[in-house]
């Protein structure tokens, strides 16, 4: 492990540890002292990694409100606020987020070369803002961006997104029929992509848009832009990289689910553990 301040390899280990049970370290060139923790974004937390992993995965997986987890884990003899749930989540949702879209970069089959993009309403600050999103014909997540427009300048940023997300060019683009989708998909994408506008062909990512729908719903709302661009992107990421499906109702036996959870649920946990 090389010196977190200077960056020197000369680093010797000491017999003490943190109050978690964390290795020490002392630098010989610098003469610093850290722990395995201090180039992270947990440093100065007073509780264990993997505990805070646990809370930001249920935070994000499941409907549960801030009070809700603090209350959970109070039954287990940890106490926290709910102010230190929301804190942990700000600082550990982006980067969970960045790492599962940068695993999937360039993973796009043949049907992840058809999108469906719709876009649905979520209320920030008392005002209404619009939540695009895209699937593949597989059902699998494409790309998702909170705006507070909906516009042509809206559109062709979430199509440079997606594009930038996958490291693909789609073949068709299924749209509903709004009027800036045709221009946008033409700047950013290219003129030789399909564009099909239906709003009955994209019944299954009105469908897929009620998932984001449920999880807000027990919550008070979003009180600030940031907070929910960063909730809606770590939550659409984390869903599809625990969806135990690669196409569109696809059976999966009850044992292989259960198998593929624990299997990604473990690998989430060591990306915010490591953060």
């Amino acid at each position: 492990m090389d010196c977190v301040v200077c960056g020197s390899a000369a680093v010797t280990e000491r017999p003490e540890r943190t109050a978690q049970a964390y290795r020490r370290f002392r630098c010989r060139d610098c003469g610093k002292q850290f722990n395995e923790r201090s180039a992270g974004l947990l440093n100065h937390t007073q509780y264990p990694s993997d505990v805070i992993a646990i809370v930001v995965l249920w935070r994000l997986r499941y409907r549960l409100t801030l009070r809700d987890l603090a209350e959970m884990f109070l039954q287990r003899g940890l106490v926290f606020s709910h102010e230190a749930v929301r804190d942990w989540e700000a600082k550990l949702a982006p980067v969970l987020a960045d790492e599962l879209r940068r695993r999937r970069h360039g993973k796009g089959s043949a049907r992840g070369r058809h999108w469906h993009v719709d876009e649905t309403y979520l209320k920030v600050r008392g005002r209404w803002a619009y939540l695009y999103r895209a699937v593949d014909r597989g059902g699998n997540l494409v790309d998702t961006m909170l705006s507070e427009h909906r516009d042509m300048a809206a559109a062709q940023a979430f199509f440079r997104s997606a594009k930038a997300a996958t490291g693909i060019r789609p073949e068709c683009v299924t749209t509903d029929g709004h009027g800036s989708y045709p221009r946008a998909i033409r700047s950013a994408l290219g003129r030789q992509v399909v564009h099909r506008r239906s709003a009955y062909k994209n019944n299954r990512l009105e469908q897929d848009h009620r998932g984001i729908k449920g999880r807000i719903r027990c919550m008070r709302g979003f009180k600030s832009f940031d907070s929910a661009r960063r909730f809606c992107r770590s939550y659409d990421e984390l869903r599809n990289h625990l969806r135990p499906r690669i196409r569109h109702n696809q059976y999966v036996p009850a044992s292989r689910r259960r198998m593929l959870h624990l299997r990604r649920a473990a690998t989430v946990l060591a990306i915010l553990q490591s953060a």
